[in-house]
C-alpha cells in the first residue's frame, strides 16, 4: 500500500513537471510533447493542475495509510511476542513449582515408616 501511494504521488509529480516544462503557449496544454485536446483557456490549465494536485494528495494519503498500518502491525506483533514470552515464563515457573512439589511428596513417602504386614499361616 505504501508503494502504491508513492507510485501515484510520483506519477502526479512527473505529470505536473511535464506540463510545466512542455507548456509554452498562453492557453495551450502540452503533455510529453503532445497537445491535450479540449484545453483552450487558462482556467482549463488551472483545473488540470488542480487535478494533478488532487492525485498527488491522494497518492500521499494512500502511502501514509499504508505506513500507519505497517506500524500498527509491527506494534501488534511486538505485543503478541511479549505476551507469548510472558506466558512461557509463567508456565516455566509453574513447572518448577510442580517439580518441587513432586520431589517433596516423594521424599515424604520415602521417609514414612512402612507398616509391617502380617503373614497368614499356611
Amino acid at each position: 500500500m505504501i508503494f502504491l501511494g508513492l507510485v501515484i504521488a510520483l506519477a502526479a509529480v512527473v505529470v505536473g513537471t511535464a506540463v510545466v516544462l512542455d507548456d509554452t503557449g498562453e492557453a495551450q496544454l502540452t503533455l510529453f510533447g503532445d497537445g491535450v485536446p479540449g484545453v483552450t483557456e487558462q482556467w482549463h490549465v488551472f483545473m488540470a493542475g488542480a487535478v494533478v494536485a488532487i492525485v498527488f494528495v491522494a497518492g500521499a494519503g494512500v502511502a501514509a495509510l499504508g505506513y500507519k498500518r505497517a506500524i500498527g502491525m509491527r506494534r501488534e506483533l511486538r505485543d503478541l511476542r511479549d505476551e507469548h514470552e510472558q506466558s512461557l515464563q509463567t508456565l516455566e515457573m509453574e513447572r518448577r513449582k510442580l517439580q518441587q512439589a513432586l520431589a517433596q511428596a516423594r521424599r515424604e513417602m520415602d521417609e514414612a515408616p512402612v507398616p509391617a504386614q502380617r503373614v497368614a499361616p499356611s
